[in-house]
Protein backbone atom coordinates (compact mmCIF):
# COMPACT_ATOMS: atom_id res chain seq x y z
CA UNK A 1 0.00 0.00 0.00
CA UNK A 2 1.44 3.40 -1.25
CA UNK A 3 0.62 6.64 1.14
CA UNK A 4 0.24 9.86 -0.23
CA UNK A 5 1.69 13.06 1.03
CA UNK A 6 -1.61 14.80 2.47
CA UNK A 7 -2.23 11.34 4.55
CA UNK A 8 1.47 11.14 6.19
CA UNK A 9 0.27 14.98 6.95
CA UNK A 10 -2.85 14.00 8.85
CA UNK A 11 -1.17 10.79 10.36
CA UNK A 12 1.90 12.97 12.02
CA UNK A 13 -0.84 15.56 12.93
CA UNK A 14 -2.53 13.17 14.65
CA UNK A 15 0.57 11.96 16.79
CA UNK A 16 1.71 14.95 17.31
CA UNK A 17 -1.69 15.97 18.93
CA UNK A 18 -2.00 12.76 20.74
CA UNK A 19 1.79 13.48 22.75
CA UNK A 20 0.30 16.35 23.48
CA UNK A 21 -2.70 15.63 24.79
CA UNK A 22 -0.92 12.52 26.84
CA UNK A 23 1.86 15.16 28.28
CA UNK A 24 -1.02 17.76 29.77
CA UNK A 25 -3.12 14.96 31.32
CA UNK A 26 0.19 13.30 32.83
CA UNK A 27 1.15 17.02 34.11
CA UNK A 28 -1.80 17.84 35.25
CA UNK A 29 -2.95 14.45 37.00
CA UNK A 30 0.25 13.46 38.88
CA UNK A 31 1.31 14.83 42.35
CA UNK A 32 4.73 14.76 41.19
CA UNK A 33 4.30 17.88 39.25
CA UNK A 34 3.29 20.75 41.65
CA UNK A 35 1.04 23.51 39.98
CA UNK A 36 0.02 25.41 42.60
CA UNK A 37 -0.34 29.25 43.54
CA UNK A 38 1.42 30.50 45.83
CA UNK A 39 -1.32 32.20 47.94
CA UNK A 40 -4.51 30.20 48.23
CA UNK A 41 -6.92 33.66 47.81
CA UNK A 42 -4.51 35.48 45.63
CA UNK A 43 -6.97 38.18 44.47
CA UNK A 44 -7.83 39.07 47.87
CA UNK A 45 -4.27 39.41 48.75
CA UNK A 46 -3.92 41.50 45.91
CA UNK A 47 -6.67 44.10 46.61
CA UNK A 48 -4.94 44.47 49.96
CA UNK A 49 -1.67 45.51 48.13
CA UNK A 50 -1.56 48.76 48.98
CA UNK A 51 -1.65 48.36 52.74
CA UNK A 52 1.37 46.56 52.56
CA UNK A 53 3.11 48.85 50.44
CA UNK A 54 2.50 51.09 53.40
CA UNK A 55 3.44 49.03 56.04
CA UNK A 56 6.43 48.41 53.71
CA UNK A 57 7.47 51.91 53.48
CA UNK A 58 7.13 52.38 57.13
CA UNK A 59 10.09 49.66 57.95
CA UNK A 60 11.61 51.71 55.21
CA UNK A 61 11.47 54.93 56.77
CA UNK A 62 13.05 53.07 60.11
CA UNK A 63 16.27 54.88 61.30
CA UNK A 64 17.09 51.41 62.63
CA UNK A 65 15.93 48.29 60.78
CA UNK A 66 15.55 44.62 62.25
CA UNK A 67 18.31 42.86 60.77
CA UNK A 68 17.70 39.05 59.58
CA UNK A 69 21.24 37.03 59.06
CA UNK A 70 22.15 33.72 58.13
CA UNK A 71 24.41 31.77 61.26
CA UNK A 72 25.71 28.47 61.69
CA UNK A 73 22.95 26.89 62.92
CA UNK A 74 19.63 29.47 63.17
CA UNK A 75 18.09 32.33 60.98
CA UNK A 76 18.73 35.20 63.62
CA UNK A 77 16.42 38.37 63.92
CA UNK A 78 18.02 41.37 65.35
CA UNK A 79 15.78 44.28 66.64
CA UNK A 80 17.61 47.41 66.91
CA UNK A 81 18.18 48.29 71.19
CA UNK A 82 16.35 51.51 70.56
CA UNK A 83 13.07 49.00 70.72
CA UNK A 84 11.40 47.43 73.91
CA UNK A 85 11.37 43.68 73.02
CA UNK A 86 7.83 42.79 74.98
CA UNK A 87 6.22 45.74 72.89
CA UNK A 88 6.88 43.73 69.31
CA UNK A 89 4.03 41.98 68.32
CA UNK A 90 3.26 39.89 65.15
CA UNK A 91 4.56 37.11 63.13
CA UNK A 92 7.60 35.63 61.25
CA UNK A 93 6.12 33.71 57.77
CA UNK A 94 8.69 31.68 55.82
CA UNK A 95 8.01 30.53 52.73
CA UNK A 96 9.56 27.91 50.37
CA UNK A 97 8.55 28.43 46.82
CA UNK A 98 9.17 25.67 45.65
CA UNK A 99 7.17 23.53 48.04
CA UNK A 100 3.74 24.70 49.90
CA UNK A 101 4.14 22.19 52.29
CA UNK A 102 7.14 23.49 53.99
CA UNK A 103 5.89 26.93 54.24
CA UNK A 104 5.32 28.13 58.24
CA UNK A 105 4.70 30.53 60.68
CA UNK A 106 6.57 31.52 64.02
CA UNK A 107 4.94 34.12 66.32
CA UNK A 108 7.33 37.42 67.60
CA UNK A 109 7.70 36.85 71.22
CA UNK A 110 10.40 37.86 72.91
CA UNK A 111 12.36 39.03 76.07
CA UNK A 112 15.38 39.88 74.09
CA UNK A 113 15.78 42.12 71.02
CA UNK A 114 17.20 38.42 69.08
CA UNK A 115 14.50 36.07 67.66
CA UNK A 116 16.39 32.66 66.90
CA UNK A 117 14.90 30.29 64.34
CA UNK A 118 16.72 27.31 64.64
CA UNK A 119 18.06 25.70 60.68
CA UNK A 120 17.07 22.25 61.13
CA UNK A 121 13.59 23.02 60.41
CA UNK A 122 14.63 24.35 57.42
CA UNK A 123 15.68 22.40 54.48
CA UNK A 124 18.21 23.83 52.02
CA UNK A 125 17.35 26.11 48.96
CA UNK A 126 15.50 29.61 48.98
CA UNK A 127 13.01 30.88 51.44
CA UNK A 128 11.10 34.38 51.66
CA UNK A 129 10.92 35.89 54.90
CA UNK A 130 8.04 37.92 55.52
CA UNK A 131 7.98 39.49 58.89
CA UNK A 132 4.89 41.50 59.57
CA UNK A 133 5.29 43.18 63.25
CA UNK A 134 3.94 45.95 65.33
CA UNK A 135 5.59 48.12 67.94
CA UNK A 136 4.26 51.61 69.46
CA UNK A 137 0.98 51.13 67.34
CA UNK A 138 2.60 51.05 63.91
CA UNK A 139 2.24 48.10 61.46
CA UNK A 140 5.48 47.52 59.72
CA UNK A 141 6.47 44.68 57.35
CA UNK A 142 9.97 43.41 56.35
CA UNK A 143 10.72 40.25 53.36
CA UNK A 144 13.93 39.39 53.30
CA UNK A 145 15.17 36.04 51.02
CA UNK A 146 17.69 34.38 52.55
CA UNK A 147 19.60 30.62 50.86
CA UNK A 148 20.28 28.01 53.03
CA UNK A 149 23.08 25.87 52.20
Amino acid sequence: MKINWGTSIVIAFVLFASFILYFVLTVQSSSKYDNELVVEEYYKHDAKFGDEMVRIQNAENLKLKPVITDISDAISIEFPNTFIPKDIKGKVSLYRPSNKKLDFEIPISLSSSTLLIPKKSLVGGRWDINMEWQYDGKLYLTKEVIYIK
